[in-house]
């Protein structure tokens, strides 16, 4: 009988990747962190000495995923944040960011945001943020995973010694190809993405 080495080599690879393509769907949690990318001067004269974290809020219609893998063939994937919900992950992913730069961050319970009110804080500065897109989608075919991540923030800051609150808006959009989205591969991918976002607003925050 003969046979044809070739051919059998592309029936494994095929196999293989339908194989991996239909792996068991389920739901994933993503360890959320911020390891900046860049060297970023002068944080203390930006935020003086102590800045506050008032709690953030997440603004999305869809608050339970951060993602979605859908296989080329079989049911789709979700991803979410760890910890749990997003606001908070973002929330502490910061503040174990800056403490590792030398910026003492404290919990603030609440902040209207206006600038009268902080005259009332014991801290420097006070930060929170508004999240409006926090998403990643892999969208597999046969040999390749279309990757698409979108992060659209509102970052309040209020300055006590300047009495005044600056508002920026970032935004992130990139669409990449991978050969797979396993949850380790989704995960350094959204945590690039958010050190890129936190280390473009770091630089310039006014």
């Amino acid at each position: 009988m003969k046979t044809y080495p070739h051919l059998i080599v592309i029936i494994t690879v095929i196999v293989g990747a339908l194989t991996f393509s239909c792996a068991s769907p389920g739901t994933f949690s993503l360890p959320l962190g911020y390891q900046s990318t860049r060297e970023i001067p002068s944080l203390a004269s930006k935020f003086g000495s102590t800045l506050g974290l008032a709690p953030f809020r997440d603004r999305r219609p869809e608050k339970l995923y951060i993602g979605i893998h859908t296989p080329y063939t079989g049911m789709p994937s979700h991803f979410r944040s760890d910890p749990f919900p997003l606001e908070k992950a973002l929330q502490e992913a910061i503040a174990e960011g800056l403490s590792r730069r030398g910026v003492r961050v404290v919990p603030v319970s609440a902040w209207d945001q206006s600038p009268e009110s902080l005259k009332g804080l014991e801290t420097d500065s006070v930060l929170t943020m508004d999240i409006d897109r926090f998403w990643i989608e892999g969208t597999s075919s046969l040999f390749k995973t279309n990757v698409k991540t979108i992060v659209q923030l509102a970052i309040h800051l209020g300055v006590k010694g300047e009495g005044r609150v600056y508002t920026k808006r970032v935004e992130f959009e990139r669409e990449t190809t991978v050969a797979s989205l396993k949850p380790e591969k989704a995960q350094e991918m959204i945590n690039q993405v958010i050190s890129e976002v936190l280390d473009t607003y770091l630089m310039n925050p006014y």
